[in-house]
């Protein structure tokens, strides 16, 4: 039986074909989550996923779930909303508060991977420009949903969403959208499948084609100016 490896203090990440089919995608264990731990681990496709006590689990899954920003899907319902022009839009400006919006519990009772570790480190990585969020804001200014990510090269490395509004996680994907096209991005990287990212045209695709993407695109450089949005999402239409 293969074991995971133990990720030691001036080691770097295995290669993918040693993470694990079952847990999909598990490749290392321990380290931490400092901020060149995390550029490496990402510059490789590889993100930190676990629930407190456990250690830190690096995860690498095949297949890969993937946005391309030109695939993206619009519902003639969630085009209503945005014609709506409803909700205010922002980058940066409540990145904690999301993390921490994504950190609540979830209906079902479970816990959560985002605690005040993660929050403290990918605040680390948004203060370097690195991690940013897109927040979506009802008229009294409420945040009202959002989501964050790293962003490297021309790919965004999406880590979670949340809503307390009907279709405002959907809002902040495709204002996120909207930034990454105007910086051709190639890709949003969705971790894992879900049908709520399926619906907006995530689809998979094999483990080594993502490696070779990014491969191809981690190292272009992209311009910081992207990183607005319009006042509102009826522009975004």
């Amino acid at each position: 039986m293969r074991k995971v490896r133990q990720l030691l203090p001036g080691t770097g990440f295995p290669p993918s074909s040693e993470a694990l089919e079952y847990p999909n995608g598990l490749i290392a264990v321990g380290g931490d989550l400092d901020i060149d731990t995390l550029l490496a681990a990402y510059r490789r496709g590889i993100f930190p996923w676990y629930e407190e006590p456990q250690p830190i689990l690096w995860w690498t899954p095949d297949p890969r779930s993937v946005l391309f920003p030109d695939e993206l899907h619009l519902s003639r319902s969630l085009r209503k909303t945005l014609r709506k022009d409803a909700f205010q839009l922002s980058v940066d400006r409540h990145f904690p508060e999301v993390m921490h919006h994504c950190a609540q519990l979830r209906g079902d009772g479970l816990g959560t991977w985002i605690d005040e570790h993660m929050i403290a480190a990918y605040s680390a990585l948004q203060a370097q420009g690195i991690a940013h969020s897109v927040e979506v804001l009802d008229r009294e200014g409420e945040l009202q949903g959002g989501l964050y990510g790293v962003a490297m090269g021309r790919v965004f490395f999406g880590e979670s969403m949340f809503s307390r509004a009907t279709d405002a996680s959907k809002i902040a994907l495709v204002a996120l959208v909207h930034i990454l096209r105007r910086g051709q991005f190639h890709m949003i990287d969705c971790q894992v499948e879900s049908d709520h990212l399926n619906s907006l045209g995530a689809r998979n695709i094999s483990r080594l084609d993502f490696e070779e993407r990014l491969a191809q695109t981690i190292d272009m450089e992209t311009n910081p100016d992207i990183w607005r949005l319009p006042a509102s999402c009826g522009e975004l239409l």
